[in-house]
């Protein structure tokens, strides 16, 4: 397990027990069942975004928040090297909390890259009206949005408030890397 697998474990610990939630609580509430959590709990397995996306959901927090590990005020510059990095088991993304959430602020900046040919989907937002801003840095990026399908080429930005299930596909033949900032409402 790796230092920031280890923190969501823990992070996810805290957040529960600071709710005074029993697992089984927790596992009514996310979708995910009791022994997947204890397991992420203890740190004997990686969860996956869609995973991340369900605890996000149950806790009420974006999932930056969920990555920010109740971060005090950071430094004004955070260097490359003390932006954290997580990869999803399941499809091989990699996230990197450029920007990680902070108290204090509202925003945070990811760095996404989504190998070719893989989709993350998440059923409902974790928080509604979210503001998103994402711009395609490399590759292709098909974007779903509820009904609507927006496909996004290097350069391309799109912005949006999200309030339905989504999803991002990198149809190849590269991964798809993007930025994305994330406002909380």
């Amino acid at each position: 397990m790796t230092d920031i697998e280890t923190n969501i474990g823990r992070r996810i610990a805290d957040l529960r027990r600071a709710r005074d939630w029993p697992l089984d609580h927790l596992a009514e509430k996310s979708g995910v069942s009791r022994a997947t959590l204890s397991r992420i709990e203890r740190g004997d397995t990686s969860p996956t975004a869609v995973v991340l996306g369900q605890l996000a959901r149950a806790f009420e927090l974006s999932m930056a928040d969920l990555f920010g590990f109740g971060a005090p005020l950071l430094d004004a510059r955070i260097a490359r090297d003390d932006q954290p990095v997580w990869q999803d088991p399941a499809t091989g993304f990699r996230r990197r909390s450029v920007s990680p959430s902070a108290s204090g602020f509202r925003g945070s900046v990811i760095e996404g890259e989504l190998p070719a040919g893989q989709t993350i989907s998440y059923s409902v937002p974790p928080l509604p009206d979210l503001e998103h801003h994402l711009v395609l840095l490399e590759g292709a990026l098909v974007m779903t949005l509820g009904d609507e399908r927006h496909e996004l080429s290097p350069g391309d930005c799109l912005r949006f408030r999200l309030n339905a299930a989504n999803a991002y596909h990198a149809p190849g033949p590269g991964s798809a890397r993007y930025l994305l900032t994330v406002i909380t409402p």
